[in-house]
């Protein structure tokens, strides 16, 4: 017997001895150890061999594909199968958990704990000076509903967002498409386009708060020198909101990078096939540009939103960083009253259930957004 490239070639007898095999017998059934061969001796199991392949009887020799022979499983090989993973990833679990344990505990306690204090107090009228709460009821909440000011910071908030959002999609969008046609010094435009988010917001608005200026400023100096009278953004209640957008487009280079990245993962090869069928630009990006980034749109769309209804800093420190100077109602957003009422009036039981009013407000228009954005989504794993 003559092993080679796993293929034993062995005499007739052997096999026949050996693994209970006769060139002429017809094949035994499973369980049925002689068969329909009286001459077929039973050969213990202890004894077998696993033998895998086919058996060649057309000369005197049978050629057997052997397997390799089965080897007494142990006690290791025992063992329910998956064991060995199953133990390495709870290893990695472990060490996962470990390392992102400062993020768990900083939301247990400054995240999760401040949500459900603030939901505690909403029903009490809390004395910040002695520390103290007395029951409220629903009464923080029905004044939701009778001060004026209330809804007034609301629709300010919620027009602000209209207007915001879109603009600063489309903006953040076609910055992103200029950086990806950019061929040589791409790195150089990237960095001096994302500059503007690392600067602090109070620098920012001390910028804008200049060139803002109705009178001095040099947004209505350059539109003087065509002709064109500019506005007093800062006190006209009509161009309050716009100048609040103005302050936000400065910094959606944050925005901008997701739209290159999803711009990067775009196939050439659609666009190839587009030009040969004759699509112009603007057929190609209706067709392919935005289908294929419609997740990073649909992502920005709802992050973006969140943050409209969250903004602060752009409306304070252009509007009320100076107490002396009285602002106009157009610039007071729904965070800055909210900011007002906790920490100027004290009324913190009012501010908790003010902020509970925009939590549930957020999760709402979150809902809606993402009932209805999946619609015009383009998932990969669904093709």
């Amino acid at each position: 017997m003559q092993p080679g490239n796993g293929v034993l070639i062995v005499p007739e007898g052997r096999l026949w001895n050996r693994y209970h095999i006769r060139p002429d017998s017809p094949p035994q059934r499973r369980g049925d150890p002689h068969g329909s061969d009286p001459h077929a001796r039973r050969v213990p199991r202890a004894r077998r061999r696993h033998v895998s392949g086919s058996v060649d009887t057309s000369s005197t020799r049978a050629i057997v594909t052997a397997g390799a022979p089965r080897r007494r499983r142990g006690r290791k090989d025992q063992l329910p199968e998956g064991y060995r993973v199953k133990k390495y990833d709870r290893r990695e679990a472990i060490a996962g958990y470990l390392f992102i344990s400062p993020w768990i505990v900083g939301f247990l306690v400054f995240t999760l704990g401040a949500m459900i204090y603030s939901l505690v107090i909403s029903f009490s009228h809390y004395q910040l000076a002695t520390n103290t709460a007395r029951p409220a009821g629903l009464r923080n909440y029905e004044l939701l509903f009778e001060d004026p000011k209330v809804m007034l910071s609301l629709g300010n908030t919620l027009f602000y967002a209209v207007l915001a959002v879109p603009l600063e999609i489309a903006f953040a969008l076609f910055l992103a498409i200029l950086l990806n046609n950019v061929r040589r010094g791409s790195g150089v435009f990237r960095t001096l386009y994302y500059l503007p988010k690392m600067t602090p917001a109070v620098a920012t608005a001390s910028v804008f708060f200049l060139l803002l200026n109705g009178n001095q400023g040099a947004i209505n100096k350059g539109l003087a020198f065509f002709g064109i009278e500019g506005p007093q953004w800062l006190l006209d209640p009509n161009w309050v909101k716009p100048s609040i957008v103005l302050m936000t487009l400065w910094g959606v280079s944050g925005t901008m990078v997701i739209f290159l990245a999803a711009l990067k993962n775009v196939p050439r090869d659609l666009y190839e096939v587009a030009m040969i069928d004759g699509a112009g630009p603007i057929r190609r990006f209706w067709s392919i540009t935005l289908p294929m980034i419609s997740g990073a749109l649909f992502f920005n769309v709802l992050v973006l939103t969140i943050a409209a209804l969250q903004t602060f800093d752009q409306a304070y420190l252009l509007f009320y960083r100076d107490q002396a100077q009285g602002a106009p109602d157009a610039s007071l957003f729904y965070a800055v009253y909210l900011f007002q009422q906790a920490f100027r009036q004290f009324n913190f039981g009012f501010a908790a259930a003010m902020a509970w009013l925009i939590f549930v407000l957020i999760m709402i228009i979150s809902l809606i957004q993402v009932k209805v954005g999946n619609r015009f989504v383009y998932y990969e794993s669904e093709r």
